[in-house]
This record gives structure tokens, sequence and C-alpha cells, in this order.
């Protein structure tokens, strides 16, 4: 019934799946790593506005987490653990969180717009190291994307609950 062909094909595809939980549990485990090791950081409801016009950061208004990005960056900032702590709290109750990025008004508008994704693709990739589940989260693109006030203000993603 099986030819020894099959058997080859068989130990071929365990070989390929072993590979892939092995690719998969080390990312586990760096993400982890990374989140486990870094440095307490400021309280992030006391966080100040970008310290730099050009630098990122993160900050928690009225329940709102706002990460602001560097001008042609979608790297988020240091701090992002605590800052999310809420939302993680409010995931495992049952919420979800909605993630919307903005981006200011300089520059080519279609490149803006592709990175705003990319930043708020960043942040759902942080919510994740977190535990918290894809289907959890949503990607949502807001009515306005380029934002209103200052550059380094406006080059931002916002986390909310719902």
């Amino acid at each position: 019934m099986f030819s020894q062909e099959d058997d080859g094909q068989g130990v071929a595809l365990g070989v390929v799946f072993g590979i892939i939980a092995l690719v998969i549990a080390l990312v586990i485990g760096l993400a982890i790593h990374k989140t486990g090791n870094k440095a307490p950081a400021k309280p992030a409801a006391v966080a100040a506005a970008p310290a730099a016009a050009d630098a990122a950061s993160v900050k928690v208004e009225n329940g709102v987490v706002k990460f602001y990005f560097a001008s042609g960056k979608a790297e988020v900032a240091a701090g992002a653990a605590d800052a999310l702590a809420d939302v993680v709290k409010g995931v495992a109750a049952g919420k979800k969180a909605v993630v919307s990025g903005f981006h200011d008004s300089t520059g080519d508008p279609a490149r803006n717009a592709e990175l705003a994704k990319e930043r708020a693709l960043a942040v759902r990739a942080a919510l994740q190291a977190l535990g918290v589940g894809e289907d959890r989260v949503e990607l949502k693109k807001p009515e306005e994307m380029q934002a209103s006030g200052p550059n380094a203000e406006a080059r931002r993603v916002e986390v909310t609950l719902q």
C-alpha cells in the first residue's frame, strides 16, 4: 500500500514542520526576552510630550495610549509595554484594542499614508508581543489620517479600548 517514496515525503514534511515550530519558538522567546529585560521606564501617565521634535516617545492621555514617531520611521518607542499595560488588562477583560495611525502634513501624502499603516502594524506587533491575540486587535483607519497640530505630535498611533 505505501511505497518508500511516501515514507520519504513524510520524513521531509516532519523536518519542515519541525523547523517551522523551532522558528516560531525562537521568535516568541526573543519577544519575551526583549520585553522582560527592559529597564523600568518612566510611568506612562507622567511622560511628557515628545522630548525632541524628531524622537519616538509614548504617553497615556485620558486612557488613550499615544505613540509618537520620528520622521520617516516606524520604530515603537521604549516604554511601550508599560504604556500598554492597561490596554492588555482591558483586552483580558473582554475588550478590543483599537489601533489608529495618523501622519503629519510634510512630504508625499501617499508615502505618509503607508507610513501611518506601518506604524499601526508596529504597535499591533507590540501588543501581540505582550500576549494580545490578533483577533483582539482592530486596525482602524481614521476618517482623517492627516492630524493637525505640530508635526511631532501628528506622527502618531493611538490605542483605545472598545
